[in-house]
Protein backbone atom coordinates (compact mmCIF):
# COMPACT_ATOMS: atom_id res chain seq x y z
CA UNK A 1 0.00 0.00 0.00
CA UNK A 2 1.34 3.20 -0.97
CA UNK A 3 1.95 6.64 1.04
CA UNK A 4 -1.02 8.45 -0.59
CA UNK A 5 -3.16 5.29 -0.23
CA UNK A 6 -2.48 5.85 3.30
CA UNK A 7 -4.60 9.08 3.57
CA UNK A 8 -6.98 8.53 1.04
CA UNK A 9 -5.93 10.79 -1.58
CA UNK A 10 -7.70 10.89 -5.15
CA UNK A 11 -7.25 13.04 -7.97
CA UNK A 12 -10.50 14.49 -7.13
CA UNK A 13 -10.20 18.75 -6.66
CA UNK A 14 -10.28 19.01 -2.57
CA UNK A 15 -12.94 20.83 -1.45
CA UNK A 16 -11.62 24.26 -0.68
CA UNK A 17 -10.35 24.88 3.21
CA UNK A 18 -13.02 27.02 5.10
CA UNK A 19 -12.24 30.86 5.63
CA UNK A 20 -11.44 32.53 8.81
CA UNK A 21 -14.65 34.38 8.59
CA UNK A 22 -16.91 30.88 8.74
CA UNK A 23 -14.63 28.88 11.04
CA UNK A 24 -14.97 32.25 13.59
CA UNK A 25 -19.07 31.92 13.20
CA UNK A 26 -18.99 28.20 13.42
CA UNK A 27 -17.22 28.44 16.76
CA UNK A 28 -19.57 31.33 17.56
CA UNK A 29 -22.47 29.53 17.36
CA UNK A 30 -21.10 26.07 18.88
CA UNK A 31 -20.39 28.57 21.97
CA UNK A 32 -23.68 30.20 21.96
CA UNK A 33 -25.29 26.69 21.83
CA UNK A 34 -22.89 25.20 24.54
CA UNK A 35 -23.67 28.85 26.71
CA UNK A 36 -28.03 27.76 26.89
CA UNK A 37 -27.01 24.19 27.28
CA UNK A 38 -25.09 25.66 30.39
CA UNK A 39 -27.98 27.44 31.54
CA UNK A 40 -30.85 25.39 31.08
CA UNK A 41 -29.08 22.83 32.91
CA UNK A 42 -28.59 25.30 35.74
CA UNK A 43 -32.25 26.23 35.83
CA UNK A 44 -32.94 22.72 36.09
CA UNK A 45 -30.77 22.21 38.90
CA UNK A 46 -31.66 25.28 40.16
CA UNK A 47 -35.72 24.01 40.22
CA UNK A 48 -34.80 20.54 41.68
CA UNK A 49 -33.20 22.03 44.29
CA UNK A 50 -37.01 24.55 44.99
CA UNK A 51 -38.58 21.43 44.87
CA UNK A 52 -36.63 20.06 47.60
CA UNK A 53 -35.96 22.79 49.37
CA UNK A 54 -40.14 23.34 49.60
CA UNK A 55 -40.52 19.60 50.58
CA UNK A 56 -38.09 20.29 53.70
CA UNK A 57 -39.78 23.57 54.41
CA UNK A 58 -43.03 21.58 54.73
CA UNK A 59 -42.08 18.83 56.90
CA UNK A 60 -40.35 21.53 59.11
CA UNK A 61 -43.38 23.21 58.88
CA UNK A 62 -45.30 20.29 60.25
CA UNK A 63 -43.02 19.49 62.96
CA UNK A 64 -42.95 23.15 64.22
CA UNK A 65 -46.77 23.71 64.26
CA UNK A 66 -47.89 20.28 65.41
CA UNK A 67 -46.20 20.89 68.98
CA UNK A 68 -48.82 21.82 71.93
CA UNK A 69 -50.05 25.31 72.48
CA UNK A 70 -48.52 26.38 75.32
CA UNK A 71 -51.00 27.58 78.02
CA UNK A 72 -52.91 30.85 77.20
CA UNK A 73 -50.66 33.51 78.99
CA UNK A 74 -47.72 30.80 80.39
CA UNK A 75 -44.84 32.72 78.95
CA UNK A 76 -44.24 36.55 78.22
CA UNK A 77 -42.27 37.85 75.08
CA UNK A 78 -39.07 40.09 75.98
CA UNK A 79 -40.12 43.37 74.85
CA UNK A 80 -37.41 45.35 73.22
CA UNK A 81 -36.61 48.63 74.30
CA UNK A 82 -38.29 51.45 72.43
CA UNK A 83 -37.15 54.96 71.90
CA UNK A 84 -39.44 56.92 74.10
CA UNK A 85 -41.08 59.60 71.14
CA UNK A 86 -44.21 60.78 70.59
CA UNK A 87 -44.93 58.26 67.40
CA UNK A 88 -44.33 54.62 69.74
CA UNK A 89 -46.37 56.43 72.83
CA UNK A 90 -49.83 56.42 74.14
CA UNK A 91 -52.18 54.37 75.96
CA UNK A 92 -52.75 52.26 73.01
CA UNK A 93 -48.88 51.25 73.05
CA UNK A 94 -48.70 50.55 76.67
CA UNK A 95 -51.71 48.32 76.85
CA UNK A 96 -50.00 45.97 74.31
CA UNK A 97 -47.33 45.43 76.90
CA UNK A 98 -49.36 44.00 79.19
CA UNK A 99 -51.01 41.19 76.93
CA UNK A 100 -49.83 37.61 76.77
CA UNK A 101 -47.32 36.07 74.38
CA UNK A 102 -50.03 35.07 72.46
CA UNK A 103 -51.52 38.51 71.61
CA UNK A 104 -48.57 39.83 71.09
CA UNK A 105 -46.63 40.76 67.58
CA UNK A 106 -44.86 37.76 66.32
CA UNK A 107 -41.11 38.44 65.22
CA UNK A 108 -42.15 38.70 61.41
CA UNK A 109 -45.00 41.59 62.27
CA UNK A 110 -41.65 43.79 63.68
CA UNK A 111 -40.11 45.94 61.00
CA UNK A 112 -37.30 44.76 59.39
CA UNK A 113 -34.06 45.47 59.55
CA UNK A 114 -32.38 49.01 57.24
CA UNK A 115 -30.48 47.44 54.65
CA UNK A 116 -26.93 46.35 54.79
CA UNK A 117 -24.05 49.28 55.27
CA UNK A 118 -22.19 47.90 52.05
CA UNK A 119 -25.83 48.18 50.07
CA UNK A 120 -27.53 51.26 51.11
CA UNK A 121 -25.95 53.81 48.92
CA UNK A 122 -27.10 52.24 45.68
CA UNK A 123 -30.59 50.93 47.71
CA UNK A 124 -31.09 54.92 48.36
CA UNK A 125 -30.14 56.02 44.38
CA UNK A 126 -32.51 53.03 43.10
CA UNK A 127 -35.31 54.27 45.56
CA UNK A 128 -35.10 57.74 44.59
CA UNK A 129 -34.62 56.97 40.63
CA UNK A 130 -38.49 54.74 41.01
CA UNK A 131 -40.09 57.39 43.18
CA UNK A 132 -39.42 59.90 40.35
CA UNK A 133 -40.56 57.50 37.70
CA UNK A 134 -37.14 56.26 36.29
CA UNK A 135 -38.25 52.69 36.36
CA UNK A 136 -36.51 51.42 33.59
CA UNK A 137 -32.81 53.16 34.91
CA UNK A 138 -33.80 51.68 38.84
CA UNK A 139 -34.62 48.01 36.86
CA UNK A 140 -31.19 48.15 35.29
CA UNK A 141 -29.39 49.11 38.43
CA UNK A 142 -31.21 46.35 40.28
CA UNK A 143 -29.98 43.82 37.55
CA UNK A 144 -26.91 44.33 37.95
CA UNK A 145 -26.95 45.28 41.70
CA UNK A 146 -28.54 41.43 42.28
CA UNK A 147 -24.83 39.58 41.43
CA UNK A 148 -23.07 41.63 43.80
CA UNK A 149 -25.25 41.90 46.96
CA UNK A 150 -23.83 39.37 48.72
CA UNK A 151 -26.02 37.72 51.23
CA UNK A 152 -28.09 40.88 51.17
CA UNK A 153 -31.45 40.39 49.64
CA UNK A 154 -32.52 43.68 49.67
CA UNK A 155 -32.05 44.85 46.01
CA UNK A 156 -33.75 40.62 45.04
CA UNK A 157 -36.78 41.84 46.62
CA UNK A 158 -36.73 45.51 45.16
CA UNK A 159 -36.34 43.72 41.94
CA UNK A 160 -38.85 41.15 42.23
CA UNK A 161 -41.51 43.99 43.11
CA UNK A 162 -40.46 46.17 40.37
CA UNK A 163 -40.90 43.01 38.56
CA UNK A 164 -44.43 42.52 39.55
CA UNK A 165 -45.87 46.18 39.28
CA UNK A 166 -45.00 46.62 36.13
CA UNK A 167 -46.54 43.08 35.49
CA UNK A 168 -43.29 41.59 33.98
CA UNK A 169 -44.20 38.11 34.78
CA UNK A 170 -41.22 36.22 32.60
CA UNK A 171 -38.21 38.39 34.00
CA UNK A 172 -39.94 37.76 37.57
CA UNK A 173 -40.08 33.82 37.05
CA UNK A 174 -35.90 33.67 35.86
CA UNK A 175 -34.71 35.68 38.76
CA UNK A 176 -37.24 33.30 40.78
CA UNK A 177 -34.81 30.44 39.39
CA UNK A 178 -31.30 32.50 40.42
CA UNK A 179 -33.00 33.62 43.69
CA UNK A 180 -33.64 29.67 44.35
CA UNK A 181 -30.26 28.97 43.25
CA UNK A 182 -28.40 31.71 44.54
CA UNK A 183 -29.86 31.62 48.60
CA UNK A 184 -31.13 28.00 48.54
CA UNK A 185 -34.81 28.87 49.81
CA UNK A 186 -38.44 29.28 47.96
CA UNK A 187 -38.60 32.21 45.72
CA UNK A 188 -41.22 34.90 46.59
CA UNK A 189 -45.07 33.91 44.71
CA UNK A 190 -45.75 35.92 41.74
CA UNK A 191 -48.58 38.78 42.93
CA UNK A 192 -50.17 40.67 40.34
CA UNK A 193 -51.16 43.92 41.22
CA UNK A 194 -54.28 44.23 41.33
CA UNK A 195 -56.76 45.90 38.34
CA UNK A 196 -58.09 48.92 40.07
CA UNK A 197 -61.79 49.53 39.57
CA UNK A 198 -62.37 52.90 37.43
CA UNK A 199 -64.14 54.41 40.17
CA UNK A 200 -60.79 53.64 42.67
CA UNK A 201 -57.83 54.27 40.27
CA UNK A 202 -56.89 57.10 43.17
CA UNK A 203 -59.11 56.74 45.53
CA UNK A 204 -57.74 57.31 49.21
CA UNK A 205 -60.10 56.78 52.78
CA UNK A 206 -60.57 54.51 55.15
CA UNK A 207 -61.75 50.48 54.02
CA UNK A 208 -64.45 49.07 54.87
CA UNK A 209 -63.76 45.72 56.36
CA UNK A 210 -65.36 42.39 57.30
CA UNK A 211 -63.65 39.93 59.25
CA UNK A 212 -65.20 36.76 59.40
CA UNK A 213 -64.08 34.41 62.54
CA UNK A 214 -65.20 30.66 64.10
CA UNK A 215 -67.93 28.97 61.64
CA UNK A 216 -69.13 30.37 58.23
CA UNK A 217 -72.57 29.75 58.60
CA UNK A 218 -76.13 30.94 58.10
CA UNK A 219 -75.18 33.59 60.65
CA UNK A 220 -72.48 35.43 58.49
CA UNK A 221 -75.86 37.02 56.58
CA UNK A 222 -75.53 39.97 58.81
CA UNK A 223 -72.00 40.60 58.32
CA UNK A 224 -72.13 40.14 54.35
CA UNK A 225 -75.27 42.84 54.19
CA UNK A 226 -73.13 44.89 56.23
CA UNK A 227 -70.41 44.58 53.03
CA UNK A 228 -73.13 44.93 50.84
CA UNK A 229 -73.85 48.26 52.07
CA UNK A 230 -70.31 49.54 52.33
CA UNK A 231 -69.72 48.34 48.72
CA UNK A 232 -72.59 51.59 48.02
CA UNK A 233 -69.89 54.01 49.10
CA UNK A 234 -66.71 52.52 49.04
CA UNK A 235 -64.86 51.35 45.95
CA UNK A 236 -62.77 49.15 47.50
CA UNK A 237 -63.45 45.86 50.41
CA UNK A 238 -61.21 44.22 52.55
CA UNK A 239 -62.36 40.43 53.77
CA UNK A 240 -60.93 38.82 56.11
CA UNK A 241 -61.13 35.33 56.95
CA UNK A 242 -58.05 34.12 58.22
CA UNK A 243 -59.72 33.09 61.86
CA UNK A 244 -62.33 31.05 59.93
CA UNK A 245 -62.15 27.76 61.86
CA UNK A 246 -64.83 25.35 60.14
CA UNK A 247 -67.70 25.80 56.85
CA UNK A 248 -70.83 24.76 56.71
CA UNK A 249 -72.63 24.85 52.92
CA UNK A 250 -75.01 27.60 54.00
CA UNK A 251 -72.42 30.03 54.79
CA UNK A 252 -70.41 28.94 51.24
CA UNK A 253 -73.37 30.05 49.68
CA UNK A 254 -74.06 32.98 50.98
CA UNK A 255 -70.17 34.11 50.55
CA UNK A 256 -70.38 32.64 46.99
CA UNK A 257 -73.76 34.81 46.27
CA UNK A 258 -72.09 37.88 48.09
CA UNK A 259 -68.62 37.65 46.15
CA UNK A 260 -70.00 37.60 42.96
CA UNK A 261 -72.20 40.39 43.83
CA UNK A 262 -69.36 42.71 44.54
CA UNK A 263 -67.37 41.55 41.27
CA UNK A 264 -70.42 42.41 38.99
CA UNK A 265 -70.44 45.71 40.91
CA UNK A 266 -66.97 46.19 39.71
CA UNK A 267 -65.81 46.51 43.18
CA UNK A 268 -61.74 46.32 43.80
CA UNK A 269 -61.10 43.57 46.53
CA UNK A 270 -58.78 42.88 49.39
CA UNK A 271 -58.40 38.95 50.78
CA UNK A 272 -57.01 38.00 53.64
CA UNK A 273 -56.18 34.57 54.57
CA UNK A 274 -58.45 33.46 51.24
CA UNK A 275 -56.08 30.89 51.00
CA UNK A 276 -56.85 29.03 54.32
CA UNK A 277 -60.35 28.98 53.78
CA UNK A 278 -59.65 27.08 50.59
CA UNK A 279 -58.08 25.01 52.33
CA UNK A 280 -60.47 24.05 55.45
CA UNK A 281 -63.69 24.08 52.81
CA UNK A 282 -61.10 21.40 50.47
CA UNK A 283 -61.22 19.39 53.70
CA UNK A 284 -64.93 19.28 53.96
CA UNK A 285 -65.37 18.10 50.56
CA UNK A 286 -64.69 14.27 48.86
CA UNK A 287 -64.36 13.69 44.63
CA UNK A 288 -67.41 11.09 43.67
CA UNK A 289 -69.10 12.14 47.07
CA UNK A 290 -72.36 14.29 46.34
CA UNK A 291 -73.50 16.18 49.18
CA UNK A 292 -76.67 18.06 49.85
CA UNK A 293 -75.65 21.39 47.64
CA UNK A 294 -72.93 22.20 45.75
CA UNK A 295 -72.18 25.38 47.49
CA UNK A 296 -68.54 24.35 49.11
CA UNK A 297 -67.14 23.11 45.91
CA UNK A 298 -68.67 26.62 44.17
CA UNK A 299 -67.14 29.15 46.56
CA UNK A 300 -63.65 26.75 46.69
CA UNK A 301 -63.47 27.49 42.46
CA UNK A 302 -64.44 31.16 43.35
CA UNK A 303 -61.89 31.44 45.85
CA UNK A 304 -59.24 29.75 43.29
CA UNK A 305 -60.01 32.22 40.54
CA UNK A 306 -59.99 35.24 42.51
CA UNK A 307 -56.18 33.91 43.72
CA UNK A 308 -55.74 33.37 40.37
CA UNK A 309 -54.53 29.94 40.96
CA UNK A 310 -55.67 28.68 37.14
CA UNK A 311 -53.96 25.05 37.19
CA UNK A 312 -55.59 24.19 40.78
CA UNK A 313 -58.68 25.78 39.22
CA UNK A 314 -58.67 23.25 36.59
CA UNK A 315 -57.69 20.46 38.46
CA UNK A 316 -60.58 21.29 41.19
CA UNK A 317 -63.21 21.42 38.02
CA UNK A 318 -62.31 18.34 37.02
CA UNK A 319 -62.93 16.58 40.40
CA UNK A 320 -66.22 18.94 40.71
CA UNK A 321 -67.55 17.66 37.25
CA UNK A 322 -66.66 13.80 38.06
CA UNK A 323 -68.47 14.24 41.60
CA UNK A 324 -71.80 15.57 39.84
CA UNK A 325 -71.33 15.18 36.25
CA UNK A 326 -71.88 18.77 35.30
CA UNK A 327 -69.71 20.96 32.97
CA UNK A 328 -67.06 22.98 35.99
CA UNK A 329 -66.90 26.93 35.75
CA UNK A 330 -64.53 28.39 33.10
CA UNK A 331 -61.51 30.03 34.12
CA UNK A 332 -61.66 34.05 34.39
CA UNK A 333 -58.64 35.64 35.54
CA UNK A 334 -59.19 38.24 38.32
CA UNK A 335 -58.45 42.17 37.38
CA UNK A 336 -59.70 43.86 40.65
CA UNK A 337 -58.50 41.57 43.21
CA UNK A 338 -55.42 41.71 45.90
CA UNK A 339 -54.15 39.26 49.05
CA UNK A 340 -52.72 40.79 51.99
CA UNK A 341 -50.77 39.15 54.58
CA UNK A 342 -52.91 37.83 57.95
CA UNK A 343 -51.65 39.69 61.22
CA UNK A 344 -51.74 38.06 64.79
CA UNK A 345 -52.86 40.94 66.22
CA UNK A 346 -54.56 44.66 64.27
CA UNK A 347 -54.10 47.43 66.68
CA UNK A 348 -56.28 49.45 64.79
CA UNK A 349 -59.68 48.33 63.02
CA UNK A 350 -59.57 50.95 60.87
CA UNK A 351 -57.27 51.23 58.30
CA UNK A 352 -56.42 54.12 55.83
CA UNK A 353 -56.35 52.74 52.61
CA UNK A 354 -53.22 54.90 50.04
CA UNK A 355 -53.66 54.99 46.50
CA UNK A 356 -51.73 53.14 43.92
CA UNK A 357 -49.91 56.16 42.93
CA UNK A 358 -48.82 59.20 45.17
CA UNK A 359 -47.07 62.31 43.21
CA UNK A 360 -47.32 65.70 42.97
CA UNK A 361 -49.02 67.98 45.54
CA UNK A 362 -50.80 65.87 47.85
CA UNK A 363 -52.98 68.15 49.70
CA UNK A 364 -56.43 66.38 49.47
CA UNK A 365 -55.06 63.53 50.78
CA UNK A 366 -53.46 65.25 54.04
CA UNK A 367 -56.72 66.65 54.77
CA UNK A 368 -58.27 63.06 54.53
CA UNK A 369 -55.08 62.26 56.65
CA UNK A 370 -56.26 65.05 59.26
CA UNK A 371 -60.01 63.61 59.82
CA UNK A 372 -58.22 60.32 60.02
CA UNK A 373 -56.17 61.26 62.81
CA UNK A 374 -58.77 63.26 64.35
CA UNK A 375 -60.94 59.93 65.25
CA UNK A 376 -58.06 57.04 65.84
CA UNK A 377 -55.06 57.25 68.31
CA UNK A 378 -52.91 54.89 65.76
CA UNK A 379 -52.95 55.32 62.31
CA UNK A 380 -52.37 52.77 60.40
CA UNK A 381 -51.80 53.01 56.59
CA UNK A 382 -52.80 49.68 54.27
CA UNK A 383 -49.69 50.04 51.40
CA UNK A 384 -51.05 47.11 49.96
CA UNK A 385 -52.21 49.04 46.44
CA UNK A 386 -49.34 51.51 46.85
CA UNK A 387 -47.10 51.04 44.15
CA UNK A 388 -45.28 54.35 43.88
CA UNK A 389 -44.68 57.82 45.67
CA UNK A 390 -42.79 60.61 44.69
CA UNK A 391 -40.01 61.93 46.23
CA UNK A 392 -41.64 65.58 46.88
CA UNK A 393 -44.89 64.25 47.81
CA UNK A 394 -43.36 61.75 50.41
CA UNK A 395 -41.85 65.13 51.68
CA UNK A 396 -44.87 66.62 52.33
CA UNK A 397 -46.22 63.42 53.46
CA UNK A 398 -43.64 62.96 56.20
CA UNK A 399 -43.82 66.88 57.62
CA UNK A 400 -47.79 66.37 57.69
CA UNK A 401 -47.45 63.11 60.37
CA UNK A 402 -44.15 64.56 62.47
CA UNK A 403 -47.26 67.42 63.63
CA UNK A 404 -49.03 64.50 64.76
CA UNK A 405 -48.92 63.16 68.39
CA UNK A 406 -50.23 59.32 67.23
CA UNK A 407 -48.78 56.10 66.83
CA UNK A 408 -48.24 55.49 63.20
CA UNK A 409 -47.78 52.70 60.80
CA UNK A 410 -47.20 51.75 57.56
CA UNK A 411 -48.53 48.13 56.20
CA UNK A 412 -47.59 45.71 53.80
CA UNK A 413 -45.51 48.06 51.63
CA UNK A 414 -43.79 47.40 48.63
CA UNK A 415 -39.63 47.20 48.85
CA UNK A 416 -39.11 49.74 46.21
CA UNK A 417 -41.44 52.33 48.84
CA UNK A 418 -39.85 50.92 51.55
CA UNK A 419 -36.34 52.42 50.59
CA UNK A 420 -37.41 55.72 50.09
CA UNK A 421 -39.43 56.03 53.49
CA UNK A 422 -36.34 54.85 55.06
CA UNK A 423 -34.18 57.15 53.27
CA UNK A 424 -36.58 60.28 53.93
CA UNK A 425 -36.67 59.43 57.93
CA UNK A 426 -40.14 57.62 58.05
CA UNK A 427 -38.74 55.54 60.74
CA UNK A 428 -38.40 58.26 63.06
CA UNK A 429 -42.21 58.64 63.66
CA UNK A 430 -43.91 55.54 62.21
CA UNK A 431 -42.98 51.90 62.35
CA UNK A 432 -43.09 49.91 58.82
CA UNK A 433 -43.92 46.74 57.46
CA UNK A 434 -42.91 45.55 54.05
CA UNK A 435 -44.99 42.55 53.16
CA UNK A 436 -42.91 39.46 53.45
CA UNK A 437 -41.07 37.77 51.42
Amino acid sequence: MGLFSIFKKTDATPAPAPSDDDEAARLAANSETERQQQQARQREIARATAMKIDAIESAMTFDIFNEPEPAWGSQRAARPARPKTAAHAGPDTQALDELPTTLLLRDDDLPQQAVAAETAPVVEEIAILYANGQGAVAEQLLTASVAEAGGDRTVWWMLFDLYQVSGQRERFDNLSIDYASTFETSPPPWTAPAEPAASSSGWAGLTPTEAFAGVLDAHIDAQLERLSQAAAASPVLRLEFSRVTAVEPAGCALLLDTLRKLQARQRELILVGADALAALIRDGIAVGRRDDTEAPWLLLLELLQLLNREKEFEETGMDYCVTFEVSPPSFTAPHKVATATARKVSVSPDRFMLPPLLEGQPGPLLGQIQHYADQYQTLVFDCSRLARIDYACANQLHASLAQLDKKIEFRDVNHLVTALLRLLGFADIARIYPHNY
